[in-house]
């Protein structure tokens, strides 16, 4: 399996910019895709974005353009970047990792607050 741990997050006005990292450990070849979820306060965890082990990038239709998810392999860290930031993006946001049928891993997540 593998360790995930988040960064990054904190407190911003709308407009601005944040950039989430997430430093992954552990069985790292084991991984098939990785992606990045959210939570807001009373509602479900959704998908934001995705990342397969060939580069290939799928965003939630709401948050394309706004939302940039890349890995580097030689620091073995993911991360999003968004732009443009409003109240409505404020939530807890994992890091996720897909390891197939073996398992599929969050980390521990990373609060990001926007205020108006």
């Amino acid at each position: 399996q593998v360790l995930l741990v988040e960064s990054g997050g904190g407190i911003v006005q709308a407009g601005e910019s944040l950039r989430l990292s997430c430093e992954v450990s552990g069985v790292i070849s084991s991984i098939h895709a990785m992606a990045w979820h959210r939570q807001a306060p009373g509602k479900q965890r959704e998908l934001v974005a995705t990342i397969t082990s060939d580069g290939t990038t799928s965003y939630a239709d709401s948050l394309k353009g706004r939302f940039t998810i890349s890995r580097d392999n030689a620091k073995n860290t993911l991360y999003l970047q968004m732009n443009n930031l409003n109240p409505e993006d404020t939530a807890v946001y994992y890091c996720a990792a897909d390891g197939g049928s073996a398992y599929y891993t969050h980390g521990r997540g990373t609060q990001v607050t926007v205020s108006s």
